[in-house]
């Protein structure tokens, strides 16, 4: 007997299969929180004597699914094929053939537009055409990436059930929540005023503004504090909550608030910390779900809790941040409401900025939308919540913010003449948010503010006779850092579609745009040690452009990939040193060099290796022989075995190296005779030469490139023993022509940049 759905799921459960008999395709989209995975596990529980292959972006999402499932009465499905669109993307045709599914589920279809797992879907998806589609997404918008629709890719709009979060309030599948407004931080935004009105060149407005600004200092510091907001509006003292940070810094320092914060409400509350991309991995997480003590509860995450998962028994959410997009906005407030859950979840939206105290006014707008419909149809009954409780706890301070920046701004009128002038005079509106005209007119701000207003980012009146006048004379309606975002984005698309790859070199640039430097800034801003903004819908655009977030573990990824192809070619891994293949990957020396540093590679590493027959004793007479011909090479060219020992073949063979060894074995009488005879033939001189001041210096610029993965070395830095490694660099660049062949080989193993 199949298990019962909630009413909204059961409609869009038999829509979908009505669709998928009739398209061979369905897809449903619902906001966070409606149970939309049951559609998909009724789907298996109808079909046991089939097989579903179920796709997803993690086991963890997948096995919470499954735990709500049973929660809810479901049985276990053994039919289910699970697979995540990492793994498939990895798969072989000959493996995807054993699988041979009856149906086939997308959960969080909107990722499949991610270039590599998209791949892997489309593979899939060729192999089986006829195999019936059931996908699962609250959005099916992928915004940062030219607004791709997937659910027109995937399902050629075939929409089985669409929903927004605000019609699931106002139809009670979930519960309103209590959503309080405030802010904790504002000091900063007060000296910017300050500083703003010193500047104004109208006495009056200046004298205007100052008494604006006193007024709205004293309602910010007679509002009520953060333990006291939280104090009056968590009435589940012993409650959990999800706190959401913007990164990791900003996690830590959120963590410090908490003595301050929660004092009044428990002295010892349980702080747990989640900021993993897969968070069943986490034990803080596992204990924070199964903590069931008298304590409050708050687990800090960074927006990771956003798509597919949900917490059971969650009393609400806080959100402590800057600014926040709008889709991850909705679904961090989704984490609090759970269909079938009683109570109403409260939620904190706490911001750190005067200029970020907006509503929630999407999530208003689509209720308001909804219940127009509901009555337009004639379908009133279906209304549970026309609106849900909002409590502003600065609404006095939000009045005279806006009272203020309307005096520091003046009119509307007389700010779009300074605006039009500006523009007749320049050709664009491209300046800073801090200019101001020669009249003393604050124009940066005001364009930033009705920039601001377009967007909803702000409460105020902006009419379409105004956008369009704007938009007459270049309107820009980004703000700064979204326009320098696409304008980068941009030149990084362009780039791998030329190369192939997103593998930019530091200093390169393109028609003036630094983008070597940008992508690695945003390899630092993965680690969270970067101001630069990250959010997930940007990490998935640079994903599907092939974004590389750790260069070292790239390529020796590919590298592993050229061993693996020689073992399967060869059955073994016997790599001459100077082996190299024919995409110029020198195979031999990387295989001798993971032999040496064994010590160094991860468990997993080793492992891979192993699977591929790597030897790690080296079989030694075979790499003397290799490397006794590249001497006979050296002794060619250059008619000696001086060789620096530093110096490194083309092929990757560290030769330098290995003549100093073989002194070293003649001194310690361990070179055999054979041995011997054959270098004493190419002229071989046994006296060990001193290691050369150049070389010496080398080493340090190779520590630096092994810490740091690059060699562009500051100007002004030294090493630990005080020597100025930057200075050195800059010279080898200037003297390159004077450098030995051997030299710049040795730069350039090590990352050197000429330019």
């Amino acid at each position: 007997m199949s298990t019962a759905l909630y009413r909204h799921n059961h409609i869009a459960y038999e829509a979908a299969c009505s669709m998928m008999r009739r398209s061979g395709k369905a897809a449903v989209i619902h906001p966070t929180g409606t149970g939309k995975s049951f559609i998909a596990f009724r789907l298996c529980e109808d079909h046991l004597s089939e097989t579903i292959c179920w796709l997803s972006p993690s086991e963890y999402i997948f096995h919470t699914q499954q735990e709500n499932w049973r929660r809810a009465g479901g049985s276990d499905c053994a039919n289910i094929h699970f697979l995540t669109y990492a793994k498939l993307m990895l798969m072989e045709k000959t493996e995807l053939m054993q699988i041979r599914p009856d149906y086939i589920v997308l959960d969080e279809f909107h990722r499949c537009g991610a270039r590599m797992w998209g791949q892997g879907v489309e593979h899939l998806l060729s192999l089986f055409p006829k195999v019936p589609l059931l996908g699962l997404s609250a959005t099916n918008v992928r915004y940062l990436d030219n607004q791709r629709d997937m659910a027109d890719e995937l399902f050629d709009g075939c929409i089985a059930s669409q929903m927004t979060l605000g019609e699931a309030i106002v139809r009670g599948i979930l519960n309103p929540p209590k959503y309080v407004r405030s802010i904790f931080s504002y000091r900063k935004d007060l000296e910017q005023y300050e500083t703003r009105i010193r500047t104004a060149r109208s006495k009056a407005v200046r004298a205007e503004a100052e008494k604006e600004l006193e007024a709205l200092r004293r309602a910010l510091e007679q509002a009520e504090g953060m333990e006291q907001i939280f104090y009056k509006h968590l009435s589940d003292r012993a409650g959990k909550y999800l706190v959401f940070c913007a990164d990791y810094n900003h996690m830590k320092e959120m963590i410090a608030k908490v003595p301050e914060w929660f004092a009044k409400i428990d002295a010892a509350p349980h702080v747990y910390s989640v900021y993993s991309e897969d968070p069943g991995t986490s034990k803080e997480f596992a204990d924070f779900k199964s903590d069931r003590s008298d304590h409050l509860k708050l687990l800090f995450c960074i927006d990771m809790l956003n798509e597919g998962i949900h917490v059971a028994d969650v009393s609400g959410v806080i959100l402590l941040r800057p600014t926040v997009s709008p889709i991850i906005y909705k679904q961090q407030i989704g984490r609090a409401l759970s269909a079938g859950e009683k109570q109403n979840a409260v939620i904190f939206d706490v911001v750190q900025n005067i200029e970020n105290l907006c509503s929630i006014g999407a999530v208003e707008e689509e209720m308001r939308v909804a219940v127009e419909a509901y009555r337009r149809k004639g379908r009133e009954v279906e209304i549970i919540n026309c609106r849900f409780r909002v409590i502003d706890e600065v609404s006095n301070c939000v009045q005279l913010f806006q009272k203020l920046e309307g005096t520091l701004s003046a009119s509307w009128d007389l700010m779009y003449a300074a605006a039009e002038r500006y523009y007749q005079q320049t050709g664009g509106l491209e300046i800073s948010k801090r200019y101001v005209t020669p009249e003393g007119l604050s124009l940066g701000q005001w364009l930033d503010t009705q920039r601001r207003v377009y967007t909803k980012k702000v409460s105020g009146i902006l009419t379409e006779t105004q956008v369009q006048r704007l938009n007459a004379i270049g309107m820009r309606w980004q703000d700064a850092r979204e326009a320098a975002w696409e304008k980068y984005y941009a030149k990084a698309e362009a780039y791998y579609h030329r190369h192939g790859d997103l593998l930019v070199p530091a200093r390169e640039e393109c028609d003036g745009v630094a983008l070597g430097r940008w992508i690695a800034q945003l390899r630092t801003a993965k680690k969270g040690n970067c101001g630069l903004s990250l959010t997930p819908e940007r990490e998935a655009a640079l994903n599907q452009i092939g974004m590389v977030w750790d260069v070292m573990d790239y390529f020796w990824e590919q590298n592993y990939a050229s061993a693996k192809q020689y073992y399967e070619e060869k059955g073994h891994l016997d790599v001459p040193i100077d082996y190299t293949n024919s995409a110029g990957i020198h195979l031999g020396a990387w295989i001798l060099k993971n032999r040496s540093l064994r010590a160094e590679l991860t468990k997993e590493r080793i492992e891979k290796l192993n699977a591929i027959g790597m030897s790690w004793e080296p079989k030694r007479d075979a790499i003397w022989e290799s490397t006794y011909r590249a001497a006979c090479t050296y002794f060619t060219e250059y008619g000696h075995l001086n060789v620096p020992a530093a110096y490194v073949t083309k092929e990757g063979c560290l030769l330098g190296k290995w003549i100093r060894r073989q002194r070293e074995a003649y001194y310690n009488h361990s070179l055999s005779e054979e041995h011997r005879r054959k270098l004493e033939k190419l002229g071989m001189d046994w006296q060990l030469p001193a290691q050369s001041k150049w070389e010496q210096t080398c080493d340090q610029a190779d520590e630096y490139f092994q810490a740091h993965g690059n060699l562009q070395v500051p100007s002004g830095f030294q090493t630990q023993s005080g020597f100025h490694l930057g200075a050195w660099i800059a010279r080898q660049r200037k003297r390159k022509a004077q450098l030995a062949d051997w030299q710049i080989q040795r730069l350039n193993k090590i990352g050197m940049v000429w330019k």
